[in-house]
């Protein structure tokens, strides 16, 4: 560990996020290119620094910083240098050096001891005397804190982040509350709030620990999907997590109850987290006030709509026409069917049927890919719910959702909105559609309530159909065309719980058996490499390996090492960084794994030039490393339609390898083909809503690559994993509450 001193001549670069800095530090004997974790370090500031000297490939030697402190300069070149650089607001060079002239070597104990005696320098008001001092103590205070922090164990990045919130309450949070931390700042969990909470001398029996467990594990269970959890449950996991009595656990739900930070529902047997239920409720007040019912004839409607049928040269079978005209009369309908029946046409059907009606029509999906899917499918313009919503770019960490220009204060304009893709909406994005939609507008929603629930929390569409409150109408007939498929043959197949019959010879649905882990991985390879690209007519990048599992020797991590290792291998002048375990390459195929509200994002044309731009991307959106630039610490991805988006190196954790996903992170997209490697894994993960999700997302081609009986197992499985919704049960007491009040 070496020690070096000097003055920070220039900020080359820095991330205000985590405050990673590169800084060109000059020292007696020369200038020192420095990395590391700094804040509120200015031109000019006069630091200590330890770490050790480090030779970068690209930009040579470099002072890697492990630790460093901010001195007060000695002498007056110094104070003047430090005082004109910016560093305190107000102070230009001409003014630092009137302080320095006055006062000398006893400018910064002036300063702290005796600031109204900046008044005498002319151009100092009382006021701003004031502020120059109040400027400077919050220096000082904030390297003071961030000592303290580090003392107990954390990170310089995490230290700026908590000091950042709390400011001088920081020593009052950690010493009587640090499971606060947990609650207030993001990267915080309870675990890290535990190790700082033992350091800091908290009793492991401290209320605000067991109800920090408790909140944890509600949080933790969500990010499974689930809006609330059985009591029971919660009991045995916070137990788990903490080792104390189950009587001091019973206490601390009821005191939770009391702050309303947590809903205790039917009979004390369901806990919600109070944003989770009340979002719940939200949406069942919602869509009662958005199902209006219009008087029509219903003669006059199906003449109109067999004039669209004639308009567009196409003829509807019965519950086609019947969903149409559902969509006439209704403030709101649900159109749900499996692939092959037709839900395409039906809402072209009822787009032309409105046109001609000179209504504004809005179309939308959950994710990119859905949107350009639907836009393809109609010929109209289709965005995803975010953009339709107009999100802005903040997010509310209490509430789980962005902010949105399209609100209950500025609603949507259109006369019908049809979302497709709605099996992939969870409770917080309907909320915010449902918001920004006013009674009086057709709020038409499409999906396959077959298919996998929501990444996020909640069952949306299932406990809408299940509640049987609104207008429901299911496509089942299989149409001449899709009935020539495989793929949807044997999807319904899979749904209906009947055995496929797999063969190799198939064109659209070819088995290729293989009874071990490396014989998949190599056959897998050769599809991607050899085979598959010519006969879909895709980029090998367009085929998509799905799984339904992370780990495992046919899990998503071990697939994605090898396939980059032969599609994407290291070549000289390719550049690389790795995080965590993961190495990113030049090329790579990746995946954003979490909607991030800030990022910026541009879509560039012909010779780079930007030709649109905004913000948020979501989980779920893949795309190709183009470049990393490790001078400037960041990498940019290439999404779909020529969407670009930096990265700096602290956000690497809201990306991973995409050559293989699971499953459930394919919703509403489509591949060209889609390849399955089929050997045992979980049993809750081997079911058939796992391999039916699967199935739905290969437009020209599934492989199937493995043992046949794994594949008849899952179709044999209807185990899905328990996800703990209340959607169904708030729509039905808002509906019954509704009929009384008549």
């Amino acid at each position: 560990m070496e020690t070096i001193k000097g003055y920070v001549e220039r900020i080359i670069f820095r991330n205000n996020e985590n405050g990673y800095t590169v800084l060109d530090l000059e020292t007696d004997k020369d200038d020192v290119i420095c990395v590391g974790i700094f804040d509120r370090v200015n031109e000019g500031s006069y630091l200590e620094l330890k770490g050790e000297f480090t030779v970068h490939k690209t930009h040579g030697e470099q002072f890697k910083v492990s630790s460093f402190s901010v001195t007060v300069p000695e002498n007056e070149e110094a104070i003047k240098r430090y005082l004109g650089s910016g560093a305190i607001k107000g102070i230009g060079e001409k003014l630092a050096e009137r302080i320095v002239k006055k006062f000398g070597k006893d400018t910064f104990r002036i300063i702290d001891e005796e600031p109204h005696r900046l008044a005498e320098i002319k151009g100092i008001s009382d006021r701003k005397a004031n502020e120059i001092a109040s400027q400077i103590e919050e220096e000082k205070d904030m390297r003071q804190a961030m000592l303290y922090l580090q003392d107990l164990g954390v990170s310089a990045s995490l230290s700026i982040k908590i000091y950042n919130t709390y400011k001088q309450r920081v020593y009052t949070v950690l010493k009587t509350n640090p499971y606060q931390l947990a609650t207030d700042i993001t990267g915080v969990g309870f675990k890290m709030a535990d190790e700082i909470a033992a350091k800091a001398g908290i009793s492991p029996f401290s209320e605000h620990r067991i109800k920090c467990a408790l909140l944890y594990v509600l949080l933790r269970m969500s990010g499974a999907g689930n809006v609330y959890v059985p009591k029971d449950e919660l009991i045995k996991n916070a137990k788990d997590l903490l080792s104390c009595d189950e009587s001091m656990i019973e206490e601390a739900i009821t005191s939770l109850a009391f702050e309303k930070q947590i809903i205790i529902k039917a009979e004390g047997e369901q806990v919600y987290y109070a944003n989770y239920y009340y979002t719940e409720l939200k949406i069942a007040r919602l869509l009662s006030e958005l199902n209006l019912k219009e008087k029509q004839n219903d003669e006059e409607i199906i003449k109109s709509v067999k004039l669209v049928e004639r308009k567009i040269q196409i003829e509807l079978d019965e519950l086609q026409r019947h969903a149409v005209c559902e969509a006439v009369k209704s403030g709101l309908l649900i159109i749900t069917g499996g692939p092959g029946t037709g839900k395409t046409t039906t809402i072209n059907t009822i787009i032309k049927y409105f046109e001609l009606q000179g209504m504004k029509i809005a179309l939308a999906a959950p994710t990119g890919r859905a949107a350009k899917r639907m836009s393809e499918a109609t010929g109209k313009e289709a965005k995803t719910i975010h953009r339709l919503l107009e999100v802005n770019g903040e997010f509310d960490s209490s509430k789980e959702s962005a902010y949105f220009e399209r609100n209950v204060d500025n609603p949507l304009e259109e006369d019908v909105i049809i979302i497709d893709e709605m099996s992939m909406v969870d409770i917080f994005l309907m909320k915010a559609l449902l918001q920004a939609v006013i009674p009086g507008t057709r709020l038409i929603l499409v999906g396959d309530v077959d298919q996998l629930p929501s990444v996020g929390a909640g069952c949306v569409l299932k406990d809408i159909i299940d509640s049987k409150a609104f207008n429901v109408v299911k496509l089942t007939k299989i149409f001449r065309q899709a009935g020539e498929s495989e793929i949807v043959v044997n999807a319904h197949k899979i749904n209906r719980g009947e055995r496929v019959k797999l063969r190799p010879d198939s064109k659209d649905f070819i088995y290729i058996k293989r009874e071990e882990a490396n014989a998949v991985l190599n056959a897998m390879l050769t599809l991607i490499k050899e085979k598959l690209p010519s006969y879909v007519n895709a980029d090998m990048f367009d085929i998509q390996i799905l799984t339904p599992m992370k780990r495992g020797a046919l899990g998503v991590e071990s697939i994605n090492e090898v396939m980059q290792n032969y599609l994407n291998p290291k070549e000289f002048g390719k550049k690389e960084i790795e995080r965590e375990g993961t190495v990113f390459r030049e090329g790579d195929k990746v995946m954003h794994i979490k909607n991030n509200y800030q990022l910026e994002w541009e879509c560039r044309g012909k010779y780079g030039i930007p030709y649109d731009s905004g913000i948020g991307v979501f989980n779920g959106e893949t795309g190709i490393i183009r470049k990393i630039d490790e001078y400037l610490r960041e990498l940019e991805v290439e999404f779909d339609e020529n969407k670009f988006v930096k990265y700096p190196f602290a956000l690497l954790e809201e990306l991973e390898l995409a050559y293989a996903i699971t499953v459930h992170k394919s919703q509403g997209s489509e591949y060209p083909a889609v390849i399955l490697p089929m050997l045992m894994g979980p049993k809750m993960l081997m079911n058939r809503n796992i391999l039916y999700t699967a199935i739905t997302r290969a437009k020209s081609c599934v492989c199937v690559v493995g043992s046949d009986d794994i594949f008849n197992l899952m179709v044999a499985n209807v185990n899905e994993t328990k996800r703990y919704s209340g959607l169904k049960d708030r729509i039905i007491e808002i509906e019954s509450i509704g009929k009384e009040g008549l």
